[in-house]
């Protein structure tokens, strides 16, 4: 059976990102595990990933390492007790740690976001994933969408921690605590539609066109050899 071209594309974002959070959820939730021990079995798909990508000499895997950090990050902040507000606060530190790695890859060369950005706009397709390479390759318009992506999202989560924070100390603590979680899925749905329109949709259409245009050439070219042959074989 010959595998999916977007299940493999999008396997690394469902190891390095998906399973992490789905088992977190599902140990606290499901199984009644404390935030600690939530937190640390969630914690060792990322960490062996991680050392798993710098054994085999592949570098550092950026999601998984992301991954590990906000758990690590998780358990620090979960010794924090007592003071309603500075419990409410210390949310937003997922956010901002998050926030902060995907702007910092950006000015490494290394965008974050584009392991889910790719196959969203290849849709796993052979031909796209080649137009997607050639364009990195040969487009400077192409590759600043795509930096530019995981800089909004950066930028959205860490605008949405400063407000978690600023909520925290001046918004009444029962109004906080349901507005906290309204804050974060509003981030989210901002940075969906500014990012997906200022850069999502564009490159999706550059992949699109390039793809189309490859074809487009190749079977020019096959039809040109066709005809030389024909009237190669015509003329003997």
């Amino acid at each position: 059976m010959t595998p999916n071209p977007l299940a493999q594309s999008l396997l690394p974002l469902v190891l390095d990102v998906g399973i992490p959070l789905a088992s977190y959820y599902v140990l606290r939730n499901g199984f009644g595990l404390s935030e600690v021990a939530a937190l640390g079995w969630s914690s060792v798909v990322p960490a062996l990933r991680t050392v798993w990508g710098l054994v085999r000499g592949a570098g550092v895997n950026g999601l998984a390492l992301v991954i590990l950090v906000v758990n690590v990050v998780g358990l620090l902040l979960s010794t924090m007790t007592g003071d309603p507000r500075l419990m409410l606060a210390k949310d937003s530190g997922v956010s901002s740690v998050v926030g902060i790695a995907m702007i910092v890859s950006v000015f490494m060369g290394k965008p974050l976001m584009t392991a889910g950005l790719k196959p969203f706009v290849t849709k796993g397709n052979a031909a796209k994933n080649a137009a997607w390479d050639r364009l990195m390759a040969g487009s400077a318009r192409f590759r600043r969408a795509e930096r530019r992506f995981s800089l909004i999202w950066g930028t959205v989560l860490l605008v949405e921690c400063g407000a978690r924070v600023i909520g925290a100390y001046t918004v009444p603590v029962h109004t906080m605590v349901w507005l906290g979680t309204v804050l974060t899925v509003v981030a989210i749905l901002l940075a969906m539609v500014v990012a997906g329109g200022s850069c999502a949709e564009p490159m999706e259409k550059m992949v699109r066109t390039e793809a189309e245009h490859a074809g487009g050439h190749q079977d020019g070219e096959a039809v040109a050899g066709v005809t030389a042959a024909a009237s190669t074989a015509t003329g003997s």
